[in-house]
């Protein structure tokens, strides 16, 4: 299959939109990274979209869909989640709530689970192909499962060129950082994946998956990744933060934005040099900076 890079124009999502309905998965940006996107209603083109990224089968999908009004024909939302939506969205929350009954939502996007994760994304580009599709979208990260997320085009070339064939470009993704997850499913908040939006929430104490990004090993390079390295060893890529200087690095400044926009950007770096091992400075872990470990730990397990 050849894989074709088009900008991101009117003439471009119309013809992603024609590929969607016709159950091929398309490459799109959103605000967070770039995402691999299958009409969620069904299950043979979301099947494509696992087939193209070898991902685990019980690993659940996040839905994508226009506004609040058209996530709660998918979903039940409580209070909490409700007042979650109006205050985050659209940005780079993901809302995981019970799935309603007659969704419609393919079976396969939720892995079986009776629940969804559902988030109502800023990108323009996301947003334009919601309007064209008219279908919810599922979109996990366009890349090969457990490699490193993409935040630009090539990224996602690189990881699936000849599997999927379209990729809409629309240079670098703003956060670099996949969504935050929390889970409205009964009970207190629960925190699934810590992210680009600081809520409060219990953290999650179930081994159980729910979301995407909760397997023990994610987001990985092939190479092995050092964590909170102060200097290189010889036949290391070292990327540093803050005083901590390396072949390049997350922020200079220790600035944790900057950091978490460009972590896939120069793990991919990394993986793509000479040296075997790749190395990386500590990033405090609070705040953004707890996102940016929670990948980091995976991406080294």
């Amino acid at each position: 299959m050849q894989t074709r890079v088009l900008p991101f124009n009117d003439e471009n999502i119309a013809e992603a939109a024609l590929l969607i309905r016709a159950g091929e998965p398309v490459a799109v940006p959103t605000e967070t990274v770039y995402g691999l996107a299958a009409d969620a209603t069904n299950a043979e083109a979301v099947a494509r979209i696992y087939e193209a990224k070898g991902r685990p089968s019980f690993n659940p999908l996040i839905v994508h869909v226009s506004d609040l009004g058209a996530a709660q024909q998918l979903g039940e939302f409580s209070a909490d989640a409700s007042a979650l939506a109006s205050a985050h969205w659209p940005g780079p929350l993901t809302l995981v709530v019970p799935l309603r009954e007659g969704a419609g939502i393919a079976s396969i996007v939720t892995a079986g689970l009776p629940s969804i994760g559902i988030r109502v994304p800023a990108h323009p580009a996301m947003r334009a192909l919601l309007r064209a599709v008219e279908r919810p979208l599922a979109a996990p990260s366009a890349n090969a499962s457990g490699g490193i997320s993409p935040t630009r085009a090539e990224h996602v070339l690189k990881s699936l060129g000849g599997k999927i064939s379209l990729i809409i470009n629309d240079g670098a993704t703003q956060r670099g950082i996949e969504s935050t997850i929390i889970a409205a499913t009964g009970g207190p908040l629960r925190l699934l994946r810590p992210g680009p939006v600081q809520i409060d929430a219990d953290p999650a104490s179930s081994d159980r998956i729910e979301a995407p990004g909760q397997m023990a090993s994610h987001y990985a390079p092939s190479k092995p990744l050092r964590l909170n390295a102060a200097q290189a060893e010889p036949d290391e890529f070292m990327i540093g933060f803050g005083n901590i200087a390396g072949d390049d690095t997350l922020s200079a400044s220790a600035d944790l934005v900057e950091a978490a926009a460009r972590l896939f950007d120069l793990l991919h770096k990394g993986d793509a040099s000479p040296k075997p091992r790749i190395a990386i400075a500590p990033v405090p872990d609070e705040g953004l900076g707890a996102a940016i470990n929670d990948r980091l730990r995976r991406a080294a397990a």
